[in-house]
């Protein structure tokens, strides 16, 4: 279980969420430049110190000076979970909450948000040995006999998790093993009493804007070097980070699946398609309020009066 912030403060986490390409850096600098403030980002894989195209990770010069924690604190051969996460960005929101009233989280990555601002569920610890056979044999066997597994032993949940996103699986399935009860029998509990206050901003532009935006942005990826940048690790690709958007589509170029027009064209796509999920999974929850990026600023001021 993360530690808990043991004395309720009169502090405020200003959450600044959004699709890929919205928006949310910019604005997050500027705020956090007006606040005197610092910045943790929740975006699941720019805590990769080797990568940095791919992720869409903000320049030195894009930071603006203003301190993010959590770009470039791992490895891509870290396995850094949401409940990692969780544990390590309290202990960073309390040192924070030291000498800052306003702390700003950011990302798109709903499940990193979620572990910091409600606690994720009470899951039991696991053996690290347990872990690095997983490890060791989706490296050997994949994804698909592991998700296989995980489909005998908690249906339920192989029901709704990505097979695809082979963290979760790997973690549902060490669950199932270490315990002998399935994944689902530990979800869904109370959310955690955080000790501070929440602002949860969530960045939206009409859809053809949005969208624009992605296209232009994987263009410009493409332009400083994308193609290499998955070149460069093309020997870790069966590791979490490299079999995300933006990488795999490469290697499927790589491996002669398909032509360079379509590479592009499916990165494109894909990321198109990851924005919506986004969007969808912000819109579920029941208190994020939708602004455009242009107001948001005078939004946020308004709302820390």
């Amino acid at each position: 279980m993360a530690k808990r912030i043991p004395i309720k403060m009169n502090k405020t986490l200003l959450v600044i969420a959004g699709p890929t390409a919205v928006g949310k850096t910019a604005l997050c600098v500027e705020m956090a430049k007006s606040l005197h403030t610092e910045i943790i980002s929740a975006d699941s894989r720019q805590f990769y110190q080797e990568l940095s195209i791919g992720t869409a990770k903000p320049s030195l010069e894009e930071q603006g000076g203003v301190k993010h924690h959590f770009i470039d604190s791992h490895s891509i051969h870290d396995y850094f979970s949401p409940g990692d996460f969780e544990r390590e960005a309290l202990q960073v929101l309390t040192n924070l909450f030291q000498t800052h009233d306003v702390v700003i989280l950011t990302g798109g990555s709903g499940l990193y948000l979620k572990a910091l601002m409600e606690g994720l569920d009470d899951m039991p610890d696991v053996d690290l040995d347990l872990r690095a056979d997983l490890m060791r044999r989706l490296e050997e066997d994949g994804l698909e006999k592991l998700y296989a597994e995980l489909q005998d032993l908690d249906p339920d949940y192989a029901a709704q998790v990505d097979p695809q996103n082979p963290q979760r699986v790997v973690r549902a399935l060490e669950v199932c093993l270490s315990t002998g009860k399935s994944y689902t029998s530990f979800r869904n509990q109370q959310k955690a009493d955080r000790p501070f206050e929440m602002i949860k901003i969530c960045l939206d532009r009409p859809r053809e804007e949005l969208y624009a935006r992605i296209d232009m942005r994987m263009d410009h990826m493409l332009q400083v070097g994308l193609v290499q940048e998955a070149k460069d690790f093309e020997a870790y690709q069966d590791r979490y980070a490299l079999k995300t958007l933006g990488y795999k589509e490469i290697y499927g170029f790589f491996r002669a699946e398909y032509d360079e027009p379509e590479m592009i064209r499916l990165l494109k796509r894909n990321s198109r398609h990851y924005a919506k999920k986004q969007l969808t999974w912000f819109r579920h929850q029941d208190d994020f309020e939708f602004v455009h990026p242009d107001q948001a600023f005078a939004y946020i001021q308004g709302k820390l009066k």
